[in-house]
């Protein structure tokens, strides 16, 4: 049997560092330990903000009847959810956890909401031919990435020609004076949610320290234009502690 592929390139995970081989196995622990109370923690850890976040979200990709749409990391279903209540065309989530797409499909059952395909993929990697959808979105994946770049011209290649790219991810703080709070809720307060509820306080500590290392505004939407994307842009969400970014295929 093939030993698994080794380098000497070193990433982030959190404020560790690993071998780039070894974080996707590691995030891939995290969301497994998580999955069955993910949103619930979603709720505790934005106070709930998130919903809001996620609406904006919807209302930028603006569903339509005849738009097929791509959901990278959308495991637990929310986005496709909103995406097709609001009356967009059929959805295909992805995402590299099953556990995660198990309780999206659970979720989808008991809501009774249809036109969704569920597969198990890598973002960085799609396993979707040029061209295939009309609208992709994430929220809340890319900053558990590998190599954002790699996700980013992804998204561009299975576009179509006019077609968009959403991406709502955590953020950096615009607001000043709320650094201390933000930290404390987040190192603090988090990691010992995560050990009440979730009964993994790693996990959370995790997340948290994974906003800290994802790209600030500037920086995420410069990586658009350099992925090909058109008529990039931004817009902080509660004062920065989120974002949603756009680019265009043109």
């Amino acid at each position: 049997m093939a030993r698994p592929k080794t380098t000497t390139e070193t990433t982030h995970f959190g404020f560790r560092t690993v071998r780039t081989e070894a974080k996707a196995p590691l995030v891939r622990q995290v969301f497994d330990s998580v999955a069955g109370r993910y949103d619930l923690m979603n709720d505790l850890m934005s106070l709930g903000i998130h919903r809001a976040w996620k609406r904006a979200m919807r209302d930028v990709l603006r569903p339509q009847a005849a738009q097929s749409y791509l959901d990278i990391g959308g495991g637990t279903g929310d986005i496709a959810f909103l995406w097709r209540d609001a009356g967009g065309g059929p959805v295909t989530v992805v995402d590299a956890n099953s556990n995660m797409i198990e309780v999206g499909k659970t979720r989808a059952a008991e809501r009774g909401i249809g036109g969704i395909g569920w597969r198990t993929g890598d973002a960085e990697a799609l396993d979707f031919a040029d061209r295939s959808f009309d609208v992709a979105g994430s929220a809340f994946c890319f900053r558990n990435l590998t190599h954002v770049d790699r996700a980013l011209a992804e998204a561009h290649r299975v576009l179509n020609f006019g077609g968009r790219f959403v991406c709502l991810e955590f953020s950096r703080l615009a607001l000043p004076g709320l650094d201390k709070l933000y930290d404390a809720w987040s190192f603090k307060v988090l990691p010992l949610l995560g050990e009440k509820i979730a009964d993994d306080r790693d996990a959370y500590r995790y997340l948290a320290e994974s906003i800290r290392r994802f790209p600030p505004q500037d920086a995420f939407a410069a990586m658009f234009g350099e992925a090909g994307f058109e008529r990039v842009g931004y817009r902080n969400l509660s004062g920065g502690i989120a974002a949603l970014h756009w680019g265009w295929k043109i």
